[in-house]
């Protein structure tokens, strides 16, 4: 788990059943509402979506949620291409770092894929900036 994230006692109890339902180890867990985000260890992918995604989707049959599996990358710009997933990233993700010190990573997916990429009302851009800022400290996320 990294460094600084903290966990409610509910994500902590969805990390166990998420775990032993599927095998991967969860390095991440936020629980938005209707949806469910789990960031699995690099390389833990496979183990998460093996049987064609069925242990998934009795998850979140069971937990009465959607699931977002996202799988974590040492590398900001990798772990920002799988969370954005299944938008297209169509050029190299760009990371700065301004003056302030603030870090901002501008991605440009594929025009198709835009709608995506943000969601319905900004809602997966906001998760996207959440897990960026927890785990690689950037501070915002944009999209072009």
């Amino acid at each position: 788990m990294s460094e600084g994230v903290r966990l409610t006692d509910k994500e902590i109890k969805y990390v166990s059943l998420f775990e032993a339902a599927t095998g991967a180890s969860v390095v991440d867990c936020i629980d938005s509402g209707d949806l469910i985000v789990f960031i699995v260890g690099d390389g833990e992918l496979k183990k998460a979506l093996s049987k064609k995604g069925v242990k998934i989707q009795q998850f979140s049959r069971m937990v009465k949620k959607k699931i977002k599996v996202i799988e974590y990358s040492p590398d900001p710009s990798k772990f920002l291409e799988n969370a954005l997933l299944p938008a297209r990233v169509i050029e190299p993700i760009r990371i700065t770092e301004r003056t302030n010190g603030k870090k901002i990573a501008v991605v440009t997916v594929d025009p198709k894929d835009k709608g995506i990429a943000i969601g319905k009302n900004g809602k997966t851009i906001e998760l996207i900036r959440l897990i960026a800022k927890r785990h690689h400290q950037i501070d915002h996320v944009i999209i072009t």
